[in-house]
């Protein structure tokens, strides 16, 4: 599926934070510049404050626990309950939508004993990631087909 491009951490920012309040979400947003300006020479002079690379961490109120750490590279990894997934930053909105829409489910297996949660986005293939005995939290174990 197509996404909107987000070239810029603030415009993912800016999406996020748009998706989160379609679901009555408050967001809480860091952004680090730091002191490594590596990428200052490339930006042009007229393309504004929130063009320089930056990163970004963003958590959110409400279950399940949810935070997206965004990356200078087009990169991000969004986290619930405390299984990280890697997601490309143009489909993250699209993932937090997924996830907060209900379509996710933890499959279980007897054998080999194995769990994984399953956040299935509209149009692109299932995330997927393994979960150890002791990641099942309450919201997780409810998630369970």
């Amino acid at each position: 599926m197509n996404h909107p491009n987000l070239p810029t951490t603030q415009a993912a920012v800016l999406a996020i934070e748009a998706v989160a309040a379609r679901h009555g979400r408050a967001v809480r947003a860091e952004h680090d510049i730091g002191g490594d300006q590596t990428f200052a020479g490339l930006i042009g002079q007229d393309d504004g404050p929130h063009t320089l690379p930056h990163e970004a961490l963003l958590e959110f109120d409400g279950s399940p626990r949810t935070a997206v750490r965004l990356f200078t590279h087009d990169e991000a990894a969004v986290t619930v309950e405390g299984i990280a997934f890697d997601v490309p930053r143009d489909s993250v909105p699209a993932f937090l939508h997924a996830l907060w829409s209900d379509l996710v489910h933890v499959k279980v297996r007897t054998f080999p004993p194995s769990s994984t949660l399953i956040v299935t986005v509209p149009g692109e293939p299932s995330y997927r990631e393994a979960l150890g005995v002791h990641d099942l939290t309450p919201w997780l174990s409810g998630k369970i087909r």
